[in-house]
């Protein structure tokens, strides 16, 4: 089971790192990406990590800002966020993939989490 947690209210220009937690040690050798659904617009991938933590691939939108890593030993994929803009704000969900490489559709996921609201404030 994933859960996604840390998200919460943050001026823009700041900070913040959301945590996906593998409770069950299920998908240690599967990728795992991050996704998010703004209000009204559709769920879009944000980034992903591979099986071993050494490959990451990000959207465009958050190229540069976004960084995505991967703690084995306790089962977690953090996704820290810096110079944070309104326009990210969004529900932040992680999900699992059966492969090992970074996928980067939403169907190529299988697994999902439930998400964590992170706002943006102006």
């Amino acid at each position: 089971q994933l859960q996604a947690s840390g998200g919460g209210l943050v001026q823009a220009g700041g900070s913040l790192e959301v945590s996906c937690k593998d409770s069950g040690r299920t998908f240690s050798l599967y990728a795992i990406g991050w996704f998010r659904q703004a209000p009204g617009k559709d769920r879009e991938f944000v980034g992903g990590i591979n099986w071993s933590g050494a490959s990451t691939r990000y959207g465009d939108s958050v190229k540069g800002r976004f960084a995505i890593s991967r703690d084995k030993a306790k089962s977690a994929v953090y996704l820290q966020m810096n110079s944070l803009k309104p326009e990210d704000t969004a529900v932040y969900y992680c999900a699992a993939a059966r492969s090992s490489d970074i996928r980067l559709e939403l169907n190529q996921y299988n697994y999902w989490g439930q998400g964590t609201l992170v706002t943006v404030s102006s």
